[in-house]
């Protein structure tokens, strides 16, 4: 007989405690204790795991045979670079972001591009008739694709078992409740459990599980942080929704690099996956203005030129005001003070508005020589040679400090046919310039830079 008792968890760590407490002694945050009841089962009946297997055994490390498995091809390539070059059969991934930002979008889209492989897209949310507009809408349907609107893990375990499935898509993790706890779906304890018992099935099966998972407002996993510790791998799909860009970003991956990118444009008609995001994130008529200056980021492996924005103008309103959008703040705040001390430029009594165009938030240092370059160029109101690129870290004494990845900055600036590239002066070392047609003016100081740039 299972035995029922109350407790308190913390809804942002998953601590728990037998009575109420204000602030959570585990992750310091206030007021975040729920109530929940939880059902305690006998210690001789195991979990549900959907379809029994044989115990395992303890094995010796050289007795375990690894045979190099393909992964499975998701068909998309940004999807693929993202997970480290496929799906890895017996894999268990959280794919995490906003309402509406099209995680449910991108999973059907990927769905109904492997005709080859059996899917049972399991929803909680959405009927069957939803998804089937969605379906169209996405111009694909695959005939292999099962559907099934089911929030019991129970019975998802026998759809399972009946359809056999070569991948299992979970839309969404939170609306999912097993019957062996007694409290609400979305509740820790059935995440927990939950998430649990869905990573044992995947193990035992050798069947990759998708798992779609909603957010808290501070933007991270909604649930216990248990959730992302379970899991293979978490992808975070973010963007502004106001932009038609999307950012796929690994936070965790046992099968792969955390630095890769996936960049997407949201249409009508779907995702499409943006191969060559520089030429969408430069706008070409900015000729003849202040304020612009071209950065060579790197995301990841992945390098793209973005377009730096500023906007300086004397404070009307009393204190200056210091903004920016896709950059971190403080970073630009010191940026603004290496100007004032180092090279002499009274930016005190001035507002001063930063934007990375696109909607993009990055957080790459090489983009400071670009940042302090478009902020004296709108202060000074002198444009910036359209031809210019550039990148550089900026130091606290006002040097230019070496950037990684020089060579691919500089290859992705002279695909796009820029004639310039200011770069530090130690990333020379090494570069064969006989083979660029791109001048490289290579830069110590942040004062020699500006004489570089404007005369």
């Amino acid at each position: 007989m299972a035995k029922e008792k109350t407790v308190y968890v913390c809804s942002n760590c998953g601590q728990d405690s037998p009575k109420w407490v204000g602030k959570c002694p585990s992750c310091g945050e206030w007021n975040t204790y729920v109530e929940e009841i939880v059902q305690k089962e006998p210690t001789n009946r195991r979990p549900v795991s959907g379809i029994e297997t044989q115990k395992p055994k303890p094995l010796a490390l050289s007795d375990i045979e690894v045979d190099d498995e393909p992964r499975i091809n998701m068909h998309d390539d940004e999807l693929n670079r993202v997970l480290g070059g496929g799906l890895v059969p017996g894999s268990l991934v959280l794919i995490g972001g906003e309402p509406g930002i099209g995680k449910s979008t991108l999973v059907m889209q990927t769905v109904l591009h492997m005709p080859e492989k059996k899917i049972l897209y399991v929803s909680g949310e959405e009927s069957a008739r939803q998804l089937k507009l969605r379906a169209d809408r996405l111009s694909g349907v695959s005939s292999d694709c099962l559907i099934v609107c089911e929030t019991s893990l129970e019975q998802i375990y026998v759809h399972i078992k009946n359809t056999n499935p070569d991948l299992v898509i979970i839309d969404s993790i939170q609306t999912i409740s097993t019957e062996s706890i007694e409290s609400s779906p979305g509740s820790i304890a059935q995440v927990r459990e939950c998430s649990a018992s869905i990573l044992r099935f995947a193990k035992e099966t050798h069947t990759p599980v998708l798992l779609i998972g909603h957010i808290n407002k501070e933007g991270s996993i909604a649930g216990p942080k248990v959730l992302e510790h379970i899991v293979d791998t978490v992808l975070q799909f973010e963007g502004d929704q106001h932009y038609m860009y999307r950012i796929l970003r690994s936070i965790k991956n046992r099968f792969g690099s955390t630095a890769e990118l996936g960049i997407y444009e949201m249409r009508q008609d779907g995702l499409r996956q943006v191969n060559n995001p520089s030429e969408l994130l430069l706008s070409q008529d900015h000729e003849g203005m202040s304020g612009v200056a071209i950065a060579s980021a790197i995301e990841g492996i992945r390098p793209f030129l973005i377009e730096t924005q500023a906007l300086v103008s004397s404070a009307v309103y009393g204190n200056p005001q210091r903004s920016a959008t896709g950059f971190d703040l403080r970073r630009m705040n010191m940026l603004l003070a290496v100007l004032e001390k180092r090279v002499g430029f009274k930016l005190a009594q001035k507002d001063v508005f930063l934007n990375i165009a696109g909607g993009l938030k990055v957080n790459d240092p090489a983009i400071d020589l670009p940042v302090i370059s478009a902020i004296l160029s709108s202060n000074m109101d002198a444009a910036i040679e359209p031809e210019v690129c550039m990148a550089g870290e900026i130091g606290l004494s006002g040097e230019i400090r070496p950037v990684n990845r020089i060579e691919q900055r500089i290859g992705e600036a002279e695909k796009l046919g820029f004639k310039r590239f200011l770069l530090p002066k130690y990333n020379l070392q090494g570069i064969d310039t006989k083979k660029l047609k791109i001048e490289l003016v290579p830069v110590r100081k942040v004062e020699e830079a500006f004489r570089a740039l404007f005369g």
